[in-house]
């Protein structure tokens, strides 16, 4: 009987072993699987889960912009800091982005069009704008044109209306160049 026992202890000690191992390959596995998945992650896909949350952007300039999430697109997102207060910014001003839990959301949930086209947008509404550079220069004014890739900005003060004598300057901004558009 002793060396039934015997026998009994070490094939339940293998039997051990081999679950443990097992138990092993298969976390290695899920891990691998994981970070696969994280590999193929967008920020786009992360953003998009965020949408309608709190978000804190690092931008080009020690610039920082603190609000809603409200929507994005192809290559920008729109920020809402106050209820009557917007901003765009373009993906490429983004140097860091705080407030992202790990969600993400992969495919079709971003807006198709891009930078220029929300800008055309706002151009559209003649809404006062004003444009934060990379540089950290503000202008304000309303956009007259939106090119491929640039704006033409008319100078003049945010409590007045776009109108001859009210413009001072115009000003062309590359698409590059931009690191946010707030509007009200």
């Amino acid at each position: 009987m002793e060396s039934g026992h015997r026998w009994e202890r070490l094939f339940a000690d293998l039997e051990a072993q081999v679950a443990a191992e097992e138990l092993r390959e298969r976390d290695l596995e899920i891990a691998d699987r994981t970070r696969r998945e994280r590999a193929l992650t967008t920020l786009g896909g992360r953003l998009a889960a965020h949408r309608g949350e709190l978000v804190d952007l690092h931008l080009v300039a020690g610039i920082r912009v603190h609000g809603r999430l409200i929507d994005i697109g192809a290559d920008w997102l729109a920020l809402a800091p106050t209820p009557h207060r917007a901003v765009l910014v373009p993906l490429s001003a983004v140097v860091g982005v705080g407030g992202l839990g790990p969600r993400t959301v992969e495919g079709g949930r971003a807006r198709r069009f891009a930078l220029g086209s929300a800008l055309r947008e706002i151009s559209r509404d003649r809404r006062r704008v004003q444009v934060l550079d990379t540089a950290g220069k503000a202008t304000e004014g309303t956009i007259d044109v939106v090119g491929a890739d640039f704006v033409d900005l008319a100078e003049h003060p945010r409590d007045e209306a776009r109108r001859g004598d009210n413009v001072r300057a115009a000003r062309t901004i590359p698409f590059a160049a931009i690191a946010c558009v707030h509007s009200e």
